[in-house]
């Protein structure tokens, strides 16, 4: 048997083929479930240190309460907030990153950020806000709002099914609850829809260029 060394066969492998990405479905699971440990996990620092952890949430107009702007979030002022608040988390964090990761990423941020500005700009003085729900309650109005701005008859048909489940925890937007931060509840509900506004710009923009007529051509 011969060999033909100039062939451009010779010493080829079969290509290996690339292993698939994970699905949206599987990084969004990893991505809410991560996060919930990280709550979890802050949750027993706060402890061990005697509670001092959650001092480190919004305080409205003082320097030092800017910091909770970034940490209210993950915060919880004890185990019975944290459970109430983790169904909540798993369920509406996932819709949100199911649709797109980076898109829902995006929307959590712009959610976080307002939510926590608000709070510090508006909330009583010599308080302490923390707390997951901030997220819950701009996710919610995200997921509800969002279909209308795409015109997605599919996100549209899960805002329904949102309102249906969460739309009741709409009413902590308004002041109830003593020890509840309301504004908190506020503000991330209007991030939310500012959020779902912001980030349909693409679809809002395609539709109007498919409605614009064309203009008649002049020589």
């Amino acid at each position: 048997m011969t060999m033909d060394f100039n062939s451009p066969d010779f010493g080829s492998r079969a290509p290996v083929p690339a292993p698939k990405p994970p699905s949206v479905w599987k990084q969004s699971a990893v991505l809410v479930g991560g996060f919930v440990l990280v709550l979890y996990v802050i949750e027993i620092i706060d402890v061990i240190s005697g509670q001092n952890v959650q001092n480190a949430g919004v305080s409205p107009r003082t320097l030092d309460g800017l910091w909770g702007i970034l940490f209210a979030p993950v915060l919880h002022d004890d185990w019975a907030h944290l459970i109430a608040n983790t169904i909540p988390v798993l369920i509406l964090g996932y819709l949100v990153l199911v649709s797109g990761i980076s898109r829902g990423l995006a929307a959590t941020g712009i959610i976080w950020v307002i939510g926590g500005v608000g709070t510090w700009l508006v909330a009583g003085a010599n308080t302490n806000h923390v707390g997951a729900s901030v997220l819950i309650f701009g996710w919610v109005t995200y997921l509800l709002t969002r279909g209308f701005f795409t015109r997605s008859f599919g996100q549209i048909l899960i805002g329904v099914v949102v309102f249906v489940i969460y739309g009741g925890v709409l009413w902590g937007v308004v002041p109830s609850t003593p020890g509840v931060s309301w504004q908190g509840h506020l503000f991330g509900a209007v991030g939310g829809v500012v959020a779902a506004w912001a980030l349909s710009s693409g679809d809002r923009a395609n539709r109007a260029g498919a409605t614009t007529p064309a203009r008649p051509a002049t020589f």
